[in-house]
């Protein structure tokens, strides 16, 4: 089993920029693919961004490609999420979520069985 823990939430002005980060404990963390998800109020989870086990591969929804970038440090146990000229919209609670595989990842919530309590991010106009 794995526990996640975000952390790096905060309020930011739009055009701003958060860096968030993910600690793991338990298992091997390297054995597991990691995504960051987010929900706002009144809106289904939707997918972030996603690292695969080894990192040799990564992904982010498309309106978010040159502003967040996913990366992950194994020895550390931490995965992070730099969010760069953040955008209103933007706001929402971002979850880490992780689900052994041997390559690749998910954008669909419901295939990762593990996931954080999540962290709030709210950027002002």
């Amino acid at each position: 089993q794995v526990q996640l823990q975000e952390s790096g939430g905060g309020l930011v002005q739009a055009g701003g920029s958060l860096r968030l980060s993910c600690a793991a404990s338990g298992r091997t963390f390297s054995n597991y693919a990691v995504a960051w998800f987010r929900q706002a109020p009144g809106k289904e989870r939707e997918f972030v961004a996603a690292i695969s086990r080894s990192a040799v591969s990564t992904a982010s929804a498309d309106s978010m490609k040159g502003r967040f970038t996913i990366s992950r440090d194994n020895a550390k146990n931490t995965v992070g999420l730099q969010m760069n000229s953040l955008k209103p919209e933007d706001t929402a609670v971002y979850y880490c979520a992780a689900v052994l595989a041997v390559s690749g990842f998910y954008k669909t919530p419901n295939l990762y069985n593990y996931w954080g309590q999540g962290t709030q991010v709210t950027v002002s106009s």
